[in-house]
């Protein structure tokens, strides 16, 4: 008998998306697309070795050109981009895997670097966005990631105009479309992390007095649109939406969180959505605007499918599904450096040594290439 059998058994999602397990590959940011910013051979190796994972949701995967925030981030918004992510979700599903794509809206998370000489967006146009023109915080006031090297000065985002926030909707449903050629099994709206969405659902980082701010439901507004324009594309179990109500990276925290994320789930809910996916552990750090959240608070409120991230490992993991406060778990590192993780869980082998930080972002001397991406051995 296995010593997960929770963990390890499996999962429906809905209709014809049923999970081999309930050991969910988390999106990580590795940065390994092309110049031209397009998913490659090297991705489609990298996803299609841990294709065991009950579900792969993709790194964060830009909708848009104001959208794109990571060095080497991939983009999903052309038919050029579909046709680079074909060739990754067929590979994974010819290992039988199944795999989302994550959207991703970088806010004022992201740099003008990313537009300059992109036509079109000149002067203050190329600035990074956010619902209001509040600078992300940082220990150091700086960044990095960017299109320039080493770490540079934070810049105060542009304050977005109330008929762009209301167009957003459309570039989030241009983007599920273009995953939906690509061949992906389903997406996951990001909504954490303090990109643009989370952005927009907290009170520290929206001080709107039109009808995206305000109240918790004027700033759930936004999120709210863009999932019923991405249920215009697929099946609401083939949607999925992230929160970090605990988090504090890229400056978050407020201190009506509690009741926010509660709310906000609860809205979701009536979406009957694939899962909703919370950053419940601390790992990222915490705000420290009072106790943390956790998974049997969401449990109270969200009827439908749980995934709990951070932190975890597969006893923690075990215990959390037998609790019954979530029903997955989502693992970033320990599938870095284990491409068959669900293989070594199911028979008690011991984990490689984990990653080196080094290795888990790209630069521009290892973008593209497989050393500390596809070079991890498996079991022999």
């Amino acid at each position: 008998m296995s010593t997960y059998p929770k963990l390890l058994s499996p999962i429906d999602l809905g209709l014809d998306l049923k999970l081999a397990n309930r050991v969910v590959m988390a999106p990580m940011t590795r940065g390994r697309a092309t110049d031209k910013l397009k998913a490659n051979d090297v991705m489609a190796e990298y996803y299609a070795q841990r294709a065991s994972a009950g579900l792969i949701i993709t790194e964060g995967t830009h909708i848009s050109v104001l959208g794109r925030g990571w060095f080497q981030a991939p983009d999903i918004f052309t038919e050029e981009d579909a046709k680079a992510w074909k060739v990754v979700a067929d590979r994974v599903h010819s290992h039988d895997g199944k795999i989302f794509c994550q959207l991703w809206h970088t806010g004022r998370a992201s740099h003008s670097s990313f537009r300059e000489g992109v036509p079109g967006y000149e002067g203050d146009m190329k600035l990074s966005v956010a619902p209001s023109a509040i600078k992300r915080g940082s220990h150091s006031g700086k960044q990095g990631f960017t299109k320039l090297p080493g770490q540079v000065d934070i810049e105060t985002p542009r304050a977005l105009t109330t008929e762009e926030v209301d167009a957003l909707p459309e570039e989030y449903r241009n983007a599920a479309q273009q995953a939906k050629d690509a061949g992906f099994d389903g997406v996951e709206i990001h909504s954490a992390n303090g990109y643009l969405l989370d952005e927009f659902l907290q009170s520290c980082s929206n001080k709107r007095t039109d009808k995206y701010g305000g109240s918790m439901e004027n700033r759930f507004r936004l999120l709210d649109d863009v999932i019923r324009a991405v249920l215009t594309v697929f099946e609401p179990h083939q949607v999925g939406v992230r929160f970090s109500p605990n988090g504090v990276f890229n400056g978050m925290g407020s201190d009506d969180y509690r009741e926010s994320f509660l709310y906000y789930a609860q809205r979701v809910a009536e979406y009957k959505l694939g899962y909703l996916h919370i950053m419940i552990g601390l790992g990222f750090g915490f705000h420290n605007k009072g106790e943390p959240m956790t998974m049997a608070e969401f449990r109270k409120v969200y009827p439908g499918t749980l995934m709990a991230n951070v932190g975890y490992d597969a006893k923690s993991a075990e215990e959390e599904i037998a609790s019954g406060n979530t029903d997955m778990v989502s693992f970033g590192r320990p599938f870095i450096s284990n491409p068959d993780f669900v293989e070594r869980l199911a028979s008690g082998a011991k984990l490689n040594d984990p990653a080196p930080q080094s290795v888990y972002y790209s630069s521009v001397e290892n973008a593209m290439a497989a050393d500390g991406y596809t070079d991890f051995p498996t079991m022999s």
